[in-house]
């Protein structure tokens, strides 16, 4: 059975935990890529922001209701409009959007599995490990070239 770190992507765009949003999406720009992972001094994986992060945060915010047995209370929405919250996005460092609970897959882990969580779990890509640290990415797309190229 094949192995993530054969059809693996080993030149992966990331970005640093110390960086802005402002510099994850200038790479989602210039690569046209749509996540990257979020790693410390020592690539170890320490989080990951999705355009669906972006989209979430730069969306306008609905008023929400909160209602108990003996109180209810209104959060209000978004006060400011569109552009101020794209401007102030930018200025975000990254770890206040990324996911910290980030699904990884080790170097060694079959392909099958791999294609079950990305299925499972209705993710793009997965970021690979080797001892704790970051050595590539696979996504859906890997998966199905690897595994259709020679049927179709």
């Amino acid at each position: 059975m094949m192995k993530a770190k054969e059809i693996m992507i080993r030149n992966v765009y990331k970005v640093k935990e110390s960086d802005t949003v402002r510099s994850v999406i200038e790479k989602f720009i210039d690569h046209r890529i749509s996540g990257l992972p979020v790693v410390n001094d020592r690539n170890e994986i320490v989080g990951y922001i999705s355009d669906g992060d972006i989209m979430q945060y730069i969306g306008k915010h609905e008023d929400r209701i909160f209602a108990g047995y003996f109180y209810s209370f209104i959060m209000p929405g978004d006060e400011e409009e569109f552009e101020e919250r794209e401007e102030r996005l930018l200025h975000l460092n990254v770890m206040e959007l990324a996911k910290k609970k980030v699904i990884t897959v080790s170097w060694e882990e079959e392909i099958e599995k791999v294609a079950a969580i990305l299925g499972k779990k209705q993710i793009k890509k997965l970021p690979v490990e080797r001892d704790g640290v970051l050595v590539g990415i696979i996504s859906r797309g890997d998966i199905i070239r690897q595994c259709f190229k020679n049927i179709l």
